[in-house]
């Protein structure tokens, strides 16, 4: 059995096949984060993002964080995907499913999926402003 979904997609996200993934009769709570693309940073009005990967390093980075939540938490399965170019206001960058027989495993799972996966894999953001852009998560 699979028990992770990986994958770094031009295609629009959809968290029906991330939900679908980790759905499980054993589990007792399915857990989800979406990232949104929001209109404002700082105080200043964004108009869209680009997200760019380094695509083999970044699934490989994603998929260590997808073995580590199985063995640090009671998780079933663990679906993480990514969007990469232009994204709109609303537009969805990231969504992190879990399912857990319990729930707070669950909760656990995604939050620290997406704080592990924000400061450790190659993907960077790029903000476009009325007055300018900017490279935002320059690392790692």
């Amino acid at each position: 059995m699979q028990r992770t979904s990986i994958k770094i997609t031009s295609e629009k996200l959809d968290l029906e096949e991330c939900y679908q993934f980790v759905e499980d009769d054993s589990c007792g709570g399915i857990s989800a984060f979406v990232g949104t693309v929001r209109n404002d940073t700082q105080g200043k009005e964004v108009k869209q993002l680009d997200f760019s990967a380094y695509k083999p390093m970044a699934i490989k980075e994603m998929q260590k964080i997808a073995d580590l939540v199985l063995e640090k938490f009671e998780i079933k399965k663990i679906a993480i995907h990514h969007a990469e170019g232009m994204l709109q206001i609303g537009a969805i960058p990231v969504i992190i499913t879990a399912s857990a027989k319990h729930r707070k495993a669950a909760f656990l799972a995604c939050e620290f999926a997406i704080d592990t996966l924000k400061e450790t894999v190659p993907i960077w953001k790029k903000e476009y402003f009325s007055d300018g852009e900017v490279w935002v998560n320059a690392h790692p």
